[in-house]
């Protein structure tokens, strides 16, 4: 058997468990620009998960404004451990400055990701959700969404009552991924 065999497997569950962490931290990081709800039941499971480490670091971290520098910190750390556990697994280690540019692209990645997946997800509970009806996890999407869609709905000409602008949103962020990731790892 070659080393591989284990090592894929423990870099998928790695990776992973680490970006359903890193998920949970974006979303707190995101929680006072969208204005979500802190009594929300999804709200309190992403505080509960994420609160212990950040007591600690805003015992020294403090906020700057409205951002959350504990937990875009904490988001980084996490980053970081993430992908110097993979890279030791594949049996090297990166230096300190790919590190951190790495880091840096691997979190704008998982930003374009989640907002990615939210917009569609909006737009799949709104085919689906019977009118009049109320879904609270649809709310925080929309709640989640609405400072990207809302400025590009303002400018979309009236298309009788099929609204593209997740469609022209989703295109956008895919573009931006594309022409921002690239000067992200240039010299990696």
């Amino acid at each position: 058997m070659s080393n591989n065999y284990f090592t894929n497997p423990l870099v998928f569950l790695i990776e992973t468990a680490f970006f359903l962490y890193m998920i949970l931290l974006a979303l707190r990081l995101l929680m006072p620009w969208a204005r979500w709800d802190y009594h929300h039941p999804i709200s309190q499971f992403i505080v509960r998960f994420t609160q212990p480490p950040l007591n600690l670091l805003r015992s020294f971290i403090p906020a700057i404004g409205r951002l959350d520098t504990a937990t875009l910190v904490l988001l980084i750390i996490v980053t970081m451990i993430k992908l110097l556990l993979v890279s030791m697994l594949f049996g090297y280690l990166l230096g300190p400055m790919a590190l951190i540019q790495r880091s840096i692209a691997e979190i704008f990645s998982l930003f374009i990701t989640l907002f990615t997946v939210t917009i569609l997800i909006e737009v799949v509970l709104s085919w689906i959700t019977p009118p009049g009806s109320h879904n609270p996890a649809a709310n925080l999407i929309r709640r989640l969404n609405a400072p990207l869609l809302e400025p590009v709905r303002k400018k979309m000409p009236s298309t009788s009552g099929l609204d593209l602008t997740p469609l022209v949103v989703v295109i956008g962020l895919q573009l931006l991924h594309m022409l921002v990731l690239p000067l992200l790892l240039l010299g990696l």
